[in-house]
């Protein structure tokens, strides 16, 4: 793969921001994709980070399928389901984790729906750039049944769709450039290049989908059938393929992704409650603890303050959402496993002239 791509025309200059903490450093770049791939990749988000210690998010459920091209370090991802991973810096009972719960290893991640959290970790030294797609593009993406992908986490290259070796290809490319830039054009045209390569999604599952997201998960899935010109059946089987999840499911995840915003806005839990059609604010917290993996209160008051004072705030990955929380976290148990190669100018850049 060239990195010719990075001169080409087209990318907006990104909003950079880097800074310094008491421990380490860390830099963010975010940017729009090309207006070609637009609405179906939603979104750019660059990272380095640079600490001493370990660091770990948890990561509530969103309405996007999320690609990490990473290429610095490794990201280990948990279930965390059941309450086990504390808010506020604790862990509950003694800390210790249960038994038989899902974790994997990687260097780039592909992420599909899902109706529960997981904890992300890394050693303390992570960079790659985060990229949001609609279902129904990810499906066109990847060439893959995404209910394949629903709930789970997965190297992107075992799917065989794209290019051999591909989304390894890219991180290590993106890795060699020496601004977001560039980095945000060649992914422009790489993702272009897959896109049109793809299955194309049935028009009615799109516009099920924008009808169930702009209703917050609230629109009834019968009449969203009808408006795609389908009986119910038939969009529960389009919904499996092209979006990964059931449209009762995908209406769950919506319509807590919008009970998240409202409540970091100030928003009672009983308006909230109300405001997004669940029965009352007991169904509303049940929702919430088994999807976010905390109550309402834990997860406002997580937000409200720096929980891990020695490192970056909470970045979303969809913007104007609350999606994640970083938590202080203790030294992983078995070690980290090494970053798949060293990179040319993998030190932090400390301004943006340097980007």
């Amino acid at each position: 793969m060239s990195s010719r791509a990075s001169r080409a025309p087209g990318p907006a200059r990104p909003s950079v921001r880097p800074a310094r903490c008491p421990d380490g450093t860390w830099e963010t770049a975010q940017a729009r994709p090309h207006a070609s791939l637009r609405p179906g990749v939603i979104g750019y988000r660059g990272f380095r980070l640079a600490f001493p210690g370990p660091r770990a998010r948890l990561e509530a459920p969103i309405g996007a399928v999320t690609l990490m091209l990473g290429f610095e370090g490794r990201v280990r991802v948990t279930e965390a389901t059941g309450g086990w991973v504390g808010v506020g810096g604790q862990r509950e009972a003694d800390g210790a984790r249960p038994e038989g719960l899902r974790s994997v290893e990687f260097s780039s991640v592909l992420s599909g729906l899902t109706t529960t959290p997981v904890l992300g970790e890394h050693d303390g030294r992570l960079s790659g750039v985060e990229v949001l797609l609609t279902p129904w593009a990810a499906f066109t993406m990847f060439g893959t049944p995404l209910h394949e992908l629903s709930g789970w986490r997965v190297d992107p290259d075992t799917l065989g769709a794209l290019p051999e070796a591909g989304v390894d290809e890219l991180s290590y490319e993106l890795g060699r450039l020496s601004s977001w830039r560039a980095r945000f054009g060649l992914i422009d045209e790489t993702l272009g290049r897959w896109l049109s390569s793809g299955p194309r999604p049935a028009s009615g599952t799109v516009r099920a989908w924008y009808a169930l997201t702009h209703s917050g998960g609230a629109a009834p899935v019968s009449r969203i059938a009808g408006q795609a010109g389908w009986s119910v059946r038939h969009l529960e089987n389009r919904f499996r393929e092209q979006i990964g999840l059931s449209p009762k499911a995908a209406a769950r995840v919506l319509r807590l992704q919008r009970a998240r915003r409202l409540l970091c806005a100030g928003s009672s839990q009983v308006e909230t409650a109300a405001a997004c059609g669940y029965y009352d604010q007991a169904h509303l917290s049940g929702e919430f603890k088994a999807m976010t993996g905390c109550t309402p209160r834990e997860f406002f008051l997580a937000r409200g303050v720096h929980v891990d004072a020695g490192g970056p705030p909470a970045t979303d990955r969809l913007a104007g959402e609350a999606t994640s929380l970083v938590l202080r976290h203790g030294p992983r148990t078995g070690g980290a496993l090494p970053s798949r190669s060293p990179l040319p100018g993998s030190p932090l850049s400390k301004t943006a002239g340097h980007l």
